[in-house]
């Protein structure tokens, strides 16, 4: 067959099977070219779900009268004029592809004043090349733009449009996203007639916060924590929710990159590490996140619906979105505090204070330094803060790790053992300031939970679950503490095949091998022989274990699998050597394990991810006595 030039309509059709997947694939690029206008009030009218109307109209700089025909041609754009401004773009449109294809499997209308004219214009495009005519209308300043009867002339495409209200919840999630984005613009949706929503906007970071708040709920709001951190060219701010606020699926995952949501999967597996020992079996964790980077470092121009993005050191992005996370994570706690603010009371417990603990069980044991760079500002998501710009910083027994289970049970005994005063009674105490976040113990309940009172409301302990992240991160830290993995030879060195690039792989990172504890050999071209491992590990799967790390160093250039192999043996350890249920515990030590769970990052969850104590507050007691009512 001969080679023909595609009409023009049909090249825009074409497009649109790219760029326009269903209605609220519409909304989506109408509503960024409103932001890049700069308008601060976007208002979307919608019919049947989008596919009888879609109505969007914005208070932004309009568009000239001469620029009204050349906006609804191919790859007709304002945002960028040279390959050097495509290589840094800033906008959140720029392949000028949109109203054109929009046009050609819709009847469209577009209204536009420019700020720099008294009279607004219309057109009715089609998505062809024909001249449009203009015609005068009285607009204010801004645009609006009407999309009627979608698909109708692509009745194949149609039939892949879903019903009303799930093509409308599509909507909501894109306008939810761009909302989360846009704090300085009100954004607004009606459907047949009726409010959906309606969100003001807003400036400071108060109202910011009522923005998360109204558009994802309370539950999230109250669970999480403000971020803010950086390093050299990268930002990175937003709100992350507790480990034990997750979810069965990841529909509560919004991440930004210059403010645009993208879906990138050195992100996802950057937050997936990050996330590694602290969530329950398959759940998800939920967070908005945003990652400001120089324009140039990252190419926009990935994908034809501007949904992913490549970043040019995606090594550098990755390790920075992990490390970050991974500290916000180990500095939360109960009250918010940040993973030092321990140390005065380190003293009281040694001292035996009121609120001590028993000789072996040091406030520090578990706390590491969380990091210069990060802080938990004031102010933030359900009144939870916290900066760790320093942490605390004592360090374990040298011969930590040395314990067996026999002797770290029999460590645990001496914990308990040394005389402790019984802790002051609520009603003792001068000042609310002197009651801390997980207040005193009160009773143990069947020998598995501490009944304590806070300052709130009742706080209910998982004894075991606490006291297994406790020996956890001490056992952790223990291990780690000296910068490097102790490995020992293996009497006979074990080969195994592996393809050229893994091969080649393992020779360019022997340093991380070595410092993860492994000495590895290049036999040939395609085989590898182990000599060294590291002694938790020598009961492992080895060959498998090293075929998992080279496969994440090819994907992603890191790898945290050795890491979390030693983790797993050592979560085994410290929960064969933490208190057990029935375990019937004195007031003193009681408190002294609620004093740890303050100083001990990682502490609300255990080992497996499960919540290590929850909190009942007055109002909710009174609630279940129905008080009041």
């Amino acid at each position: 067959m001969s080679i023909l030039q595609l009409p023009d309509k049909l090249v825009n059709q074409i497009a649109a099977g790219e760029v326009i997947e269903r209605p609220s694939s519409i909304v989506k690029e109408l509503v960024e070219n409103s932001l890049d206008a700069g308008a601060t009030d976007v208002r979307v009218d919608l019919e049947q779900g989008g596919v009888r109307l879609i109505r969007v109209r914005d208070n932004g700089h309009g568009i000239d009268r001469d620029d009204l025909p050349l906006a609804v041609q191919r790859h007709a754009t304002s945002k960028i004029r040279s390959l050097e401004d495509l290589e840094s773009v800033a906008s959140m449109g720029f392949r000028g592809e949109a109203l054109p294809s929009i046009a050609s499997v819709s009847l469209m209308r577009l209204r536009s004043m420019s700020q720099n004219e008294e009279q607004g214009w219309e057109l009715e495009p089609d998505g062809s090349h024909r001249e449009v005519e203009l015609k005068p209308v009285p607009h204010p300043v801004g645009t609006t733009i009407e999309v009627r009867d979608l698909f109708f002339n692509v009745p194949a495409r149609r039939k892949f449009l879903r019903a009303e209200r799930t093509e409308l919840q599509h909507i909501e999630l894109m306008l939810k996203k761009l909302a989360l984005a846009h704090f300085n613009a009100s954004f607004s949706l009606t459907h047949n007639g009726k409010r959906v929503f309606a969100w003001q906007a807003v400036r400071d970071m108060a109202h910011k916060e009522r923005r998360v708040r109204e558009v994802l709920g309370s539950a999230f709001f109250d669970q999480a924590y403000y971020i803010e951190t950086d390093n050299a060219d990268l930002s990175l701010w937003g709100w992350v929710a507790r480990p034990t606020f997750s979810r069965s699926q990841a529909d509560m995952q919004y991440f930004y990159v210059n403010r645009r949501a993208v879906r990138d999967k050195v992100i996802a597996h950057a937050v997936k590490q990050a996330y590694s020992d602290v969530l329950y079996h398959q759940r998800h964790p939920a967070f908005v996140l945003f990652l400001d980077v120089p324009p140039k470092s990252v190419d926009v121009n990935v994908h034809p619906a501007k949904s992913e993005v490549r970043f040019r050191d995606s090594r550098q992005v990755h390790g920075f979105v992990r490390r970050s996370l991974q500290e916000a994570i180990a500095g939360m706690r109960p009250d918010g505090s940040p993973a030092g603010d321990g140390s005065a009371e380190a003293e009281g417990l040694e001292s035996g204070a009121a609120f001590s603990a028993p000789a072996g069980m040091s406030a520090g044991a578990a706390g590491t330094p969380a990091g210069a760079g990060l802080s938990m500002s004031p102010g933030s998501v359900g009144g939870q803060s916290f900066s760790s710009s320093g942490g605390y910083q004592a360090r374990p027994d040298q011969g930590a790790l040395k314990l067996s289970i026999a002797e770290n049970n029999a460590g645990l005994q001496r914990l308990y053992s040394q005389d402790a005063p019984a802790a002051a009674p609520m009603a003792a105490t001068a000042e609310d300031e002197e009651i801390p976040p997980l207040g005193f113990a009160l009773a143990q309940l069947h020998g598995v939970f501490i009944l304590s009172q806070s300052r709130d409301g009742l706080i209910v302990v998982d004894a075991h679950a606490a006291h297994e992240r406790i020996t956890y991160e001490r056992l952790k830290q223990a291990y780690h503490e000296d910068g490097q993995i102790r490995s020992q030879p293996v009497l006979i060195p074990l080969s195994m095949s592996v393809s050229q690039r893994e091969a080649d792989l393992a020779e360019a990172h022997a340093g991380l091998f070595e410092r993860l504890g492994f000495s590895l050999q290049r036999l040939g071209e395609e085989k590898l022989a182990i000599r060294e491992v590291p002694v938790l590990l020598s009961d492992s799967d080895l060959p498998t274990l090293v075929q998992d790390v080279l496969a994440e160093l090819a994907e992603h250039g890191s790898s945290t699998q050795i890491e979390q192999a030693i983790n797993e043996v050592l979560s085994g350890m410290a929960c064969h050597g933490s208190v057990r249920a029935n375990r019937r515990l004195t007031v003193p030590e009681m408190n002294a394990l609620l004093r740890q769970m303050e100083a001990t990052e990682r502490s609300g969850q255990c080992n497996h991810g499960r919540p290590t104590w929850t909190a009942l507050s007055m109002k909710e007691l009174d609630k279940l006595f129905m008080r009041g009512q």
